[in-house]
């Protein structure tokens, strides 16, 4: 590793919500910082006014933070010797190299219109060439450049390329990548007309004053680097070493995740309101594109940034694993604690941000946070995400309005349910104290009156009180109801067992 420094960067447009893309080039730039020391900046490219989005860059910083990637500078951290961390607070600065480049003869004023370039493109087309711009006001005189001014023409900037020349670099992930100057579709815009400079410029100078020595970034950034080497050469500056992270695609399509793929979700933060925890999507993320020496798959963030090595980042795509993820997800509940579980489903309820946390803020319990840590206790090793959990929350906060499925009872000798309900009912009315009930010793006693076990004896009772069959364990989630509800489950149960469902 170079003995300069290491300061990378995070560089999102706020032109949308932060998605697993994203999430994947700020990981990565978060374990380089870490390892090597160094410092992560946070720069906001938010030059595209247009493409901006209303709380684009809240959310951005909102979902870093609950991943838990932060970062040493930014707009909430300025450092005074790089400030500002907005490019649309940067324009001066983009127009002073403008003009050094204008001065140097290395850039020139372009006057073509846009009639103009869709003929010369049309015409390209029909002669099979590859769409370029072919330099027809480079070199042109200051008289021309007046005429054009005097039409009320306003300029492009163009960078000039030379002819066959080769932009190359070392890739920390892909190795050596070379571009000829004859393949990049000719001279490019640094400063559009309206005085703007275009992202393959202002890139550039904002990494040379922040004293950027690592650009990581996803893979569809390739074809932008040899342009951006092009305006380092034109200013004279030396390039930071760049990565390029292997995009992350669809199993099934083969092709690259795209807000098309319906199956996945896209934005961290629906995967943050579907009850997937942080720590997992961290783990999980830190894998595409990415792997470490050995079989283990669970590393917690401080394992991640000791283990981290760059040149074990891949060059074969990241396929995204739904089931590895949610697998992931559930080792990471299994090994919570149940107090950590209950705070964040009441989180997840009081943001109201899906649509079982909306369902409920309706229910009135008179202790919520305790019923579901009681829920949460029961299943907590059955559950893939949150989610599963709160709908668990909501089914027996709402247990007496459930429709339960009492042909299920079918399996099994009527007189069986019979005597097994009776008995159980009749065992917990006998109970004294209804404030601390041990329905695991009361199911065992019915157990003992009536001379079954295992399926025969629980399978019924699952039916009664939760519809289903296989419960993990009904002795606890008897402590959710009240007796009252328990009473009342026994005799719908009995009005309605089966022999009247033959």
């Amino acid at each position: 590793m170079n003995s300069k420094k290491v300061r990378v960067r995070y560089a999102p447009s706020p032109t949308g919500f932060l998605h697993i893309g994203n999430a994947q080039s700020a990981l990565f730039n978060y374990l380089f910082a870490e390892h090597f020391h160094g410092t992560m900046v946070l720069r906001i490219e938010d030059t595209d006014m247009k493409r901006n989005v209303p709380h684009g860059e809240d959310s951005q910083i909102e979902n870093l933070h609950w991943l838990g990637i932060d970062w040493d500078e930014g707009p909430d951290k300025p450092n005074p010797k790089y400030a500002p961390y907005h490019q649309s607070q940067r324009v001066a600065l983009y127009h002073k190299y403008i003009q050094q480049l204008l001065h140097d003869g290395r850039a020139y004023k372009d006057y073509t219109t846009e009639d103009e370039l869709k003929i010369m493109r049309e015409e390209q087309r029909k002669n099979g060439e590859p769409p370029h711009y072919n330099g027809r006001w480079y070199g042109r005189s200051v008289e021309d450049q007046q005429n054009a001014e005097k039409q009320g023409l306003k300029p492009d900037v163009r960078l000039h390329l030379p002819e066959n020349h080769v932009y190359a670099w070392n890739d920390i992930v892909k190795g050596n990548v070379q571009f000829n100057s004859d393949n990049m579709g000719g001279d490019f815009i640094i400063e559009k007309s309206n005085g703007m400079p275009t992202y393959n410029f202002a890139v550039v100078i904002d990494d040379y004053l922040m004293d950027i020595t690592h650009v990581l970034r996803g893979d569809d950034h390739i074809a932008n680097t040899p342009k951006q080497i092009a305006v380092y050469e034109g200013l004279g500056i030396t390039p930071p070493k760049f990565g390029h992270i292997t995009l992350i695609y669809n199993p099934k399509t083969g092709k690259k995740l795209s807000k098309r793929d319906k199956e996945t979700l896209q934005f961290i933060s629906q995967y943050r309101a579907q009850g997937y925890l942080s720590e997992a999507i961290f783990n999980f993320i830190a894998f595409l594109g990415w792997s470490p020496v050995g079989e283990k798959e669970l590393y917690s963030k401080p394992e991640l940034i000791k283990a981290y090595d760059p040149d074990r980042m891949s060059r074969s795509p990241a396929f995204f694993d739904q089931s590895k993820l949610d697998w992931m997800n559930s080792q990471y509940i299994k090994n919570s604690s149940i107090s950590t579980l209950t705070n964040r489903i009441l989180d997840l309820i009081n943001e109201g941000e899906s649509d079982i946390a909306v369902k409920l803020q309706t229910v009135e319990l008179p202790n919520l946070e305790e019923f579901i840590w009681h829920v949460t206790e029961i299943y907590q090793r059955e559950v893939y995400k949150l989610t599963d959990i709160m709908q668990k929350v909501y089914f027996f906060a709402n247990i007496e309005k459930q429709t339960f499925n009492y042909c299920q009872f079918n399996k099994f000798p009527p007189e069986t349910v019979q005597s097994i309900l009776m008995d159980f009912k009749k065992e917990v009315l006998a109970e004294k104290n209804t404030e601390d009930i041990n329905f695991n010793e009361i199911i065992k006693l019915v157990g003992d009156h009536t001379g079954e076990s295992g399926k025969q004896l629980y399978f019924p009772m699952n039916i009664a009180f939760t519809g289903q069959t296989n419960v993990p364990r009904i002795g606890s989630v008897l402590k959710l109801y009240s007796i009252s509800t328990i009473i009342n489950l026994v005799n719908k149960a009995l009005s309605r067992d089966s022999t009247k469902n033959r």
